[in-house]
């Protein structure tokens, strides 16, 4: 199973980096060659592991840190593509995990003040901005969407 798991996340991570966007459970059943029923299963040991979140219907993925399969605010620019991070920390992982320069533009969550950062292949350009979590990050996964 592990062996497996692994399979489809990769395929999962893969697709999002190279389109931008999520892929849909058919889409992973389609690269590894499986059925949709098995990738499912597969689907929920990764969450139970806190590799992905998925929303409700139990075979959309919600997130796979540091992408978003939802649009929000936090928006990374790599070449011609456009990724949505999870959160201002998983903006700067995406550039990271592509090993990619990127723009990030998002906002100031207390002036609402629009925000853009260069991130270089050696990490962001210096900067006085702040990351403040309301949460510990030991209880991210408490509620990882509200965190």
């Amino acid at each position: 199973m592990k062996n497996f798991d692994a399979e489809v996340k990769l395929a999962i991570f893969r697709w999002f980096a190279e389109t931008g966007r999520r892929p849909e459970l058919p889409e992973v059943a389609g690269c590894i060659g499986s059925s949709e029923e098995v990738v499912t299963e597969a689907y929920l040991r990764l969450q139970a592991d806190r590799v992905l979140s998925l929303e409700k219907d139990g075979v959309s993925i919600r997130m796979a840190p540091p992408f978003s399969g939802v649009v929000t605010e936090h928006v990374v620019e790599v070449g011609p593509l456009r990724y949505f991070a999870n959160c201002a920390w998983d903006a700067l992982g995406i550039p990271a995990a592509l090993h990619r320069p990127a723009t990030i533009r998002s906002r100031c969550g207390q002036s609402g003040e629009s925000l853009r950062l260069e991130v270089g292949t050696e990490g962001p350009e210096t900067s006085d901005w702040l990351f403040h979590s309301l949460v510990p990050a030991a209880h991210w996964w408490d509620d990882i969407v509200f965190t």
